[in-house]
């Protein structure tokens, strides 16, 4: 079991993995107008090769989402995706430097900072789900009676431990402002903690610690059969999970892959590749992971039957 160390008020797991970043460097490719899906059977007219950088929050590994849908790509344009699934932030960061090709990122407010700046373009809404507030089935923050999101997490301020993924995440975001909206400052709780880790890491983090966590849906049906932690609050606009795509713009990082990084945007709105995301979970879980944005009306996934309080 990890140990815990304080770092100033806050406590963080050391359970960092180090992320090597390396082969970073992309060759130049021509600019040029993307193949796209045809609207009835999602295949593309032309390959056009080369390589794309996708810096993505874990939350899209981590479900196997990105399972599905980078080998298609991959077939359908000869381009070979390299993957850096990390938070956000960092996928933000790694975008501002011209580390990236393009983003899948979730944190709506901060990736509007990266567009006004000039590092991001081209970016599309493609799909979305909600965060899931969990805790252990012994509840003793008594989150789980809570009518609010600002309720519970002041309830589990008083009494409960909380383990936070302390990363710049898209999640960590969220939770962050949960905590604000409360009126609470998380850096003066003593029993919060921080993996710096993923989500799926951390999830199971908070399930041997018996803590309280904040989740995307997608990672926790994923991995719901492997954990004990039960549903605390759940539902409302506060928690809804929004994912956009943005190409890193080519105007202010000149080495971009911009012509694989169109085809990869143009590919995630197509129909097919939207009906793909759709379905994506439900033959295993009977519901999707994913509500698909590009094709539909966005909506809130229906919070009671979609994750039972007890444990499957």
């Amino acid at each position: 079991m990890p140990a815990l160390r304080l770092l100033s008020s806050t406590m963080r797991l050391a359970l960092v993995t180090p992320l090597l970043l390396t082969g970073l460097g992309c060759d130049s490719t021509p600019t040029g107008t993307a193949p796209t899906n045809t609207a009835t059977g999602g295949t593309v007219t032309a390959k056009i090769g080369g390589s794309l950088i996708l810096a993505t929050t874990t939350s899209t590994r981590d479900s196997g989402l990105l399972d599905v849908l980078v080998p298609e790509f991959e077939r359908l344009t000869g381009t070979k995706i390299k993957v850096i699934a990390i938070g956000t932030g960092a996928a933000l960061a790694m975008a501002a430097k011209g580390n990236a090709d393009a983003v899948l990122v979730h944190a709506p407010a901060a990736e509007q900072i990266y567009v006004d700046r000039g590092d991001l373009t081209g970016g599309a809404r493609i799909m979305h789900n909600d965060f899931v507030l969990l805790g252990p089935a012994a509840d003793p923050a008594g989150a789980r009676g809570a009518k609010t999101l600002d309720e519970a997490m002041r309830a589990i301020a008083k009494a409960g431990m909380f383990v936070s993924r302390g990363d710049d995440s898209g999640t960590h975001k969220r939770e962050l402002a949960a905590w604000r909206s409360a009126g609470i400052d998380p850096a003066k709780l003593t029993r919060r903690a921080e993996t710096g880790q993923g989500m799926a890491a951390t999830l199971h983090v908070a399930d041997q610690r018996s803590g309280y966590t904040l989740v995307d849906r997608a990672t926790l049906l994923a991995h719901r059969r492997r954990i004990t932690l039960q549903t605390m609050f759940e539902g409302g606009p506060a928690l809804m999970n929004i994912y956009h795509v943005h190409i890193v713009n080519p105007a202010k990082h000149s080495n971009v892959h911009v012509r694989q990084a169109r085809a990869f945007v143009k590919f995630l709105q197509a129909p097919a590749t939207q009906k793909r995301i759709s379905q994506f979970g439900r033959d295993i879980w009977g519901r999707p992971l994913f509500v698909a944005d590009g094709t539909a009306r966005p909506r809130l996934p229906a919070p009671a039957s979609a994750m039972p309080t007890t444990h499957p």
